[in-house]
């Protein structure tokens, strides 16, 4: 029994690592992961620099004549248009598939029940109110709903009247009471 006892209390397993090298191993992790984010960083502001460099060249203003830089301006316009047609064009499809997105998504919330409700507030409305908003313009006077209520009349029962019980058990006791209910039931 002795050894049971010392299994038992030892009830949380040991960590096959240290905590120091448990840290040790996190920090290294971290570090690295830092490094890989700046080095993608910098990696995107190369791509997006040389696509720049690709679709829109440094300019040599100095040696061109007037007529060759209006028509330089034209080509740069020209390609501004064709560049705003092709972003509103991906804007549009982002929007329609954002719209489709969030409708199907909708659909699976729906079908699966876990729809969200919204919390409502308690909001006083006259009974006025109320008939106007249900009805529109329909309703043009208030409506008294009090006076179209049927009246019920109430029945009283008649109720017997209660006396008191030390009066009615004096009156019985002895041969005077017994006398009385023989007296009462002839």
């Amino acid at each position: 029994m002795g050894t049971n006892s010392h299994l038992i209390s030892n009830t949380k397993p040991k960590p096959k690592i240290s905590a120091s090298r448990r840290l040790f191993l996190k920090t290294k992790l971290l570090k690295r992961a830092m490094t890989m984010l700046e080095n993608e960083k910098e990696r995107r502001k190369e791509d997006r620099e040389k696509v720049l460099e690709e679709k829109h060249p440094t300019l040599q203003l100095s040696s061109l004549s007037k007529e060759e830089l209006q028509t330089l301006c034209k080509e740069l316009h020209q390609r501004i248009d064709v560049i705003d047609e092709e972003r509103y064009d991906i804007a549009s499809k982002v929007a329609i598939n954002d719209k489709e997105i969030q409708n199907l998504s909708q659909k699976i919330f729906e079908l699966k029940g876990k729809m969200k409700k919204p919390n409502l507030r308690k909001v006083r409305v006259s009974a006025g109110a109320m008939l106007g908003a249900l009805l529109g313009a329909k309703v043009k006077e208030s409506v008294d709903f009090k006076a179209n209520l049927k009246t019920v009349k109430k029945e009283e029962e008649k109720k017997e009247e209660v006396t008191d019980w030390r009066k009615n058990v004096d009156a019985m006791s002895g041969m005077d009471g017994r006398k009385k209910l023989f007296d009462s039931a002839q």
